[in-house]
């Protein structure tokens, strides 16, 4: 009897888990590209600050994400059920030039990864949403269900006709770029 209770009980507790998680609502974050400014990039809600530089600032994300691994004809991507955004689990196993990022991309989207043409550079509100923290670990400050060889990714924003904005997993912090990264594509979820 004792055991029918706790079964019933243990059961119970674990359907209203799932349905909590299932029913939160989702962090819209957007998917355009722009190009911002040091002061809009410092100003971007769902961030949390530490230190503010001429370059950008160091800090985290303060989405609670709600990750899961997944495999889609062969190819590994991270859902992220509290953005509704869709990853790249592993991105590019080299780092690159801006413009050279926007091709691999291309290549991506030729070869349907996953089974999508949709993918994209992530805008830097998406980019940053990864950034945790404190390091994982992957010695990192993103979740170790990414891969751990991205230091750092490019996202889509400009910054004037200087540079790109970027953001830094290995010391975590978001500046603007005119050399190499990785990159992280990224897809929005219907």
């Amino acid at each position: 009897m004792i055991q029918s209770i706790i079964l019933t009980l243990s059961i119970l507790i674990f359907s209203y888990t799932l349905n909590a998680t299932e029913n939160q609502p989702r962090t819209n974050l957007r998917s355009s590209y722009k190009n911002l400014s040091l002061s809009q990039v410092q100003s971007m809600s769902n961030i949390s600050i530490r230190k503010k530089d001429e370059w950008g600032f160091y800090g985290h994300g303060t989405i609670t994400h709600r990750y899961e691994e997944k495999s889609i004809n062969g190819d590994s991507v991270v859902l992220d059920h509290a953005t509704g955004l869709m990853w790249h689990q592993s991105g590019s196993s080299d780092y690159m030039r801006w413009d050279n990022a926007r091709n691999w991309i291309g290549r991506l989207n030729y070869r349907e990864y996953a089974g999508y043409q949709d993918w994209r550079l992530p805008t830097l509100e998406e980019a940053v949403s990864l950034l945790e923290y404190s390091r994982g670990d992957n010695n990192l400050y993103i979740d170790s269900v990414f891969n751990k060889e991205q230091w750092g990714i490019w996202s889509g924003d400009t910054y004037g006709a200087k540079g790109v904005w970027s953001v830094y997993f290995s010391l975590g912090n978001v500046r603007w770029n005119v050399k190499n990264c990785y990159v992280r594509p990224v897809r929005s979820l219907k």
